[in-house]
């Protein structure tokens, strides 16, 4: 009888927890790094619209109006999209956005209190764009600068 106590004393309880996490800790640490290495790039994308700076409310609101734009018929293909679309296909191969010589600028400057002008440079190892344009506040007009903001509303003009 004496030797049936000893034997329950001296019997540590494994515990299930560590012996469960001791088996499986390589596939959860893998499953973890697979994570990192492809999930996470994807959640941290970068894009144009996330390259503008901040801007005061009047200044945010002229931006908006310009990348808003979707032609006369409003055909689905704004201003935004129709730059996006161009950078994509110089650079369809990078992650341009994440590359450090890339250097997105957006200057607004009020000209009177109903117009503003919007430039947009976009500077890339490879090649530079810059678009121009007036944004009338209460006609929501846009008048084109240059021949590269003027080829963004056609395309977004005529786009079908």
């Amino acid at each position: 009888m004496g030797k049936d106590r000893k034997d329950k004393v001296e019997k540590p309880k494994k515990s299930d927890f560590k012996a469960f996490l001791r088996k499986r800790a390589p596939i959860y640490l893998g499953i973890i790094g697979l994570f990192i290495i492809f999930i996470v790039p994807d959640l941290t994308k970068s894009d144009l619209e996330s390259s503008f700076p901040e801007l005061s409310s009047e200044e945010q609101q002229a931006v908006d109006i310009l990348m808003g734009y979707n032609g006369p018929n409003e055909s689905g293909l704004t201003v935004m999209d129709a730059i996006s679309n161009k950078i994509s296909e110089e650079y369809s191969d990078e992650k341009i956005y994440d590359n450090k010589k890339t250097n997105v600028e957006l200057v607004v400057s009020s000209l009177d209190s109903e117009e503003y002008q919007i430039v947009l440079n976009f500077d890339s190892h490879k090649e530079d764009f810059q678009y121009d344009w007036n944004v009338n506040m209460n006609s929501e007009e846009i008048t084109s600068n240059n021949p590269e903001s003027k080829h963004i509303i056609d395309v977004v003009d005529f786009y079908d």
